[in-house]
């Protein structure tokens, strides 16, 4: 276990502040907190940031220097919000970014590598870890802390296989219907789906591709399209909270009977819950970057909410957490102003971290995934399969990890 986890407890009382002196050790946070998208996980990552901070800081610190937060606004669906934000924090001599997510990556790693500052983000774009292998000297100190956004659609439906073979679910057809969205993200989820179903050799088909437009602002025809088409499973590639639950209010009231419904990655956000007011009961969603509820995710979970409330965030959370404790690891080795040291020290790495196991010595520089990527739990990031279960986000996949198995929903005859 990593010497980094028992500091989980050390958040349950974190209310301290630290004197800001020249000689602290400068964490640049892009967090968007005026636009359209992303401002909710851009808060859990800030949260949990912030514990991490406070928790390194009330414990002494890196080599006796404080840790500090540089918080500057980001508009992630723009490439000039993106490089102003990252501009910013880069003329304010920060020893590194520490983000979320972009939603345009090439902009925010150009800004970072014009600057050689070490910049770890949760991008989940397999551009971005693309650029990063094909340009390594460019991108040297730029790494990504979870598997590719590939895998929500190609493990999925590898999971649904897992799914049937475990005897929880059986499909009322082999049949899976696509709605997707219309940004880079979403297509690419949509288009490794549709591999995964064509690489299946006749085990499942292709129902049909039903396009969305940001913002949705009725679900009808939608679910007028899913009825028609009745398919077993409903795979909607999009990922803002808010759509999402109105989907579910809507469907709720008139499902497909027998469908199993994947809502991607959405409901990860806070809102979700709050706002789908029950309706979410039954559907499924998946991460590639959780909060396992092993002993140290069920501790930050506890910290986390005695903190900031119940409705935790399930993903930038405990990764925002586990990735200023990398930094932190690094810097008690190497001066955190000298960016190449840095990232060497990064690409050896290997920290047992809340929401898996972190390395970085691979060209894309970002850890395995589990279990498509490693079949040792001990050596990945575990891809999460949640089902909302008595209005709860309940793990059910992978097998290791599940808190509970699948439950048919209310419109399964």
């Amino acid at each position: 276990m990593s010497p980094w986890l028992p500091r989980v407890a050390l958040c349950l009382s974190l209310a301290f502040g630290t004197q800001a002196i020249a000689d602290d050790i400068l964490i640049g946070i892009p967090t968007a907190q005026s636009t359209a998208a992303g401002v909710a996980d851009h808060a859990d990552w800030l949260n949990g940031a912030t514990m991490a901070i406070e928790a390194i800081n009330q414990a002494g610190g890196v080599n006796g220097r404080m840790l500090r937060a540089e918080v500057v606004d980001i508009d992630v669906l723009s490439p000039e919000g993106t490089v102003g934000a990252f501009q910013t924090l880069t003329g304010r001599g920060v020893h590194a970014i520490a983000s979320s997510f972009v939603l345009i990556p090439q902009p925010a790693m150009d800004a970072a590598a014009a600057a050689g500052v070490p910049y770890m983000h949760g991008n989940t774009q397999l551009a971005s870890v693309e650029l990063v292998e094909q340009q390594p000297q460019r991108y040297r100190n730029i790494f990504m802390i979870d598997p590719d956004e590939t895998w929500y659609g190609y493990g999925f439906v590898r999971y649904l296989d897992r799914l049937i073979d475990s005897g929880q679910w059986e499909p009322a057809n082999r049949r899976i219907h696509i709605v997707q969205e219309q940004i880079a993200y979403t297509q690419m989820i949509s288009q490794a789906a549709q591999r995964a179903i064509a690489e299946s050799e006749g085990a499942w088909e292709l129902a049909a591709v039903t396009d969305i437009q940001f913002p949705v602002q009725d679900w009808t025809p939608v679910i007028n399209a899913l009825r028609a088409e009745g398919a077993g499973v409903i795979f909607i590639s999009h990922w803002v909270a808010a759509e999402l639950a109105a989907f579910a209010q809507q469907f709720a009231f008139n499902p497909v009977p027998d469908s199993l419904v994947y809502l991607q990655y959405g409901p990860s956000q806070p809102e979700f819950l709050d706002l789908a007011r029950g309706a979410g009961e039954g559907m499924i969603w998946g991460t590639v970057l959780g909060t396992p509820r092993s002993e140290a995710g069920i501790a930050f979970r506890e910290a986390y909410m005695a903190r900031h409330g119940d409705n935790m965030g399930e993903v930038y959370t405990a990764s925002a957490w586990d990735t200023i404790h990398m930094l932190a690891r690094v810097w008690e080795e190497v001066d955190p102003s000298d960016f190449d040291a840095v990232g060497d020290a990064i690409r050896t790495l290997r920290h047992e971290g809340i929401a898996g196991t972190y390395t970085f010595d691979r060209p894309q520089q970002r850890p395995l995934g589990y279990p498509w990527e490693t079949d040792d739990l001990a050596e990945g990031m575990p891809h999460l399969i949640y089902q909302v279960q008595d209005n709860r986000h309940t793990i059910i996949l992978p097998e290791q990890l599940a808190e509970s198995e699948y439950r048919a929903p209310h419109w399964a005859r």
